[in-house]
């Protein structure tokens, strides 16, 4: 398999397994729709191309050397992740109420990529496999990943816009968000223990 294939095929499994950005970019293509959604994908995008590019020119090295910072970012993460699930569980469940909420913005999407233990992961695993500590080969691996990145968190925040049209009775809205609340939860929960 060619280096490119490789950084792709890891780029897709990393990006389109679920993982709490994409559960958010499905809750909020069901309850917002695509087009409202796309702020979100871009910005997840960005947020994790930012971070890929910083971990391969020593940001992870920093991390090391300050334990704290590490550690904060890891407790923002769990209180992340925990607030967002109380924001899905908290929702009201209807699609059509006079004061309609945002959708996700872009900045909401690269901030939960940095909050994101999956996003540090991939980023690490990735600039550890196929970057050599060679800056070209960082760029190249961040041009292959950004697009692909891109079109999974889009693929889902479409299948929630797909279900949408199932969601028309805002008990069926509720459950499914209280279902990725819990999902958020799980999350959390396993970066604690």
């Amino acid at each position: 398999m060619s280096l490119y294939l490789s950084m792709a095929a890891f780029a897709l499994a990393a990006s389109i397994s679920p993982g709490p950005v994409n559960i958010v970019a499905l809750g909020s293509g069901a309850r917002h729709g695509l087009r409202a959604s796309v702020a979100h994908v871009a910005g997840a995008t960005l947020g994790f191309c930012l971070l890929l590019v910083l971990v391969g020119l020593g940001l992870h090295q920093l991390l090391l050397r300050w334990p704290l910072l590490g550690l904060m970012l890891h407790w923002g993460g769990v209180a992340f992740l925990l607030y967002m699930a109380w924001k899905l569980a908290s929702d009201d469940g209807n699609l059509n109420n006079a004061q309609p909420s945002q959708a996700p913005s872009a900045w909401h999407g690269a901030a939960m990529q940095w909050l994101n233990p999956k996003a540090w992961l991939a980023a690490v695993a990735g600039v550890g496999a196929y970057t050599g500590g060679e800056q070209h080969l960082l760029w190249l691996f961040t041009w292959i990943y950004g697009p692909i990145c891109f079109i999974s968190v889009a693929c889902w925040a479409w299948a929630g816009s797909v279900i949408r049209q199932y969601l028309d009775n805002p008990r069926h809205l509720r459950m499914l968000n209280r279902s990725l609340a819990v999902l958020l939860v799980a999350s959390a929960v396993y970066l604690i223990l």
